[in-house]
């Protein structure tokens, strides 16, 4: 009898113990160190992810999210609207509580948010916007791009000197935030040939990809059509880094100088060793930083502005030289 009463002791108060602790539930919404407590999940879709630039977006997204309660999935679009397409289906099936985009293509992408907006989940764009009518887009986080294509212009003008001389835009049409780099950069060179100085002339427009293999591609196409080229303005470091390449290749470095876009380590690297010229330089950890805030704003009810622009700075040999990062 004794040994029964124990036993049945022992039950009790294993069982009054165990209602201290959490259930398992519980703890998966319990804070988690370095985090907080998980509110929900943000569905990420990048541009690509070859692309250091967008990885850095969606390492920060996924930091942040998780100071700020959030689980982050991160995939990459790969340049193709229907894969992206079928991953922002993917998201509204799982039901995230965000959708973040870096459009594949601002126009294609449409029909695909909507169905977002129909299920009631609010969509953010960072990097490239998405300005088409019939969206619903929450705000847009992304560097100036128009500003930066005018420093980029500036650099172009420095880079030639009073010569001037032909040159070439390495473009990637496809992205909005592209053709506001282009943009600007126009605007730039055309003041400067209207001012009655030595006319910096664009002699060809070619798809670069916005990667080094089609930028090597395109810049040798260029050197072949133009073999008095002066300079490439290309729309990124990776198509920057292929027209460097190609002008090895052809052997003319110290004729063809190079201004990029971005401030990617591997371009910042190639400024200092006198590959690229300059770059307007952008900060994706920012980005990833502010799109999670914005998230958590509009969650609370806050209306946000439509877009957010984050400056960007040019970046030449000199702060390359003072840069701690480089070797």
């Amino acid at each position: 009898m004794k040994k029964q009463l124990l036993i049945l002791i022992t039950c009790v108060l294993s069982f009054l113990t165990g209602c201290d602790k959490p259930n398992d539930a519980a703890k998966s919404q319990a804070p988690q160190p370095g985090g907080a407590a998980v509110k929900g999940t943000i569905g990420v879709s990048l541009l690509t992810l070859d692309n250091p630039f967008f990885k850095v977006i969606g390492d920060n997204i996924t930091s942040e999210g998780k100071k700020r309660g959030y689980d982050a999935i991160v995939v990459s679009g790969d340049k193709d609207v229907a894969r992206q397409g079928n991953q922002i289906k993917d998201f509204i099936v799982k039901k995230v509580s965000a959708i973040v985009l870096s459009p594949c293509d601002s126009k294609s992408i449409i029909p695909i948010i909507q169905e977002a907006n129909t299920a009631g989940i609010p969509v953010f764009t960072v990097d490239i916007p998405c300005n088409e009518p019939g969206v619903k887009i929450v705000t847009q986080i992304a560097t100036d791009n128009y500003g930066g294509g005018k420093e980029a212009g500036q650099a172009m003008i420095e880079a030639l000197g009073p010569t001037g001389g032909k040159i070439a835009v390495l473009h990637f049409k496809q992205a909005e935030s592209c053709l506001l780099r282009v943009k600007g950069f126009k605007e730039v060179i055309d003041a400067h040939n209207g001012s009655g100085k030595a006319k910096i002339n664009i002699v060809t427009e070619l798809e670069s990809g916005g990667a080094k293999d089609i930028g090597y591609k395109a810049a040798e196409d260029a050197l072949q059509a133009h073999p008095d080229l002066r300079g490439i303005f290309a729309i990124n470091d990776p198509a920057a880094l292929g027209a460097r390449a190609a002008l090895e290749k052809a052997a003319k470095t110290q004729q063809v100088l190079i201004v990029g876009f971005d401030g990617q380590p591997e371009g910042k690297q190639a400024i200092k060793d006198g590959k690229i010229y300059a770059d307007p330089i952008q900060f994706p950890d920012k980005m990833g930083v502010q799109i999670v805030d914005a998230i958590v704003r509009h969650s609370k009810g806050e209306t946000l502005p439509p877009q957010m622009l984050i400056p960007t700075s040019l970046y030449r040999k000199a702060d390359a030289l003072k840069d701690p990062e480089l070797k």
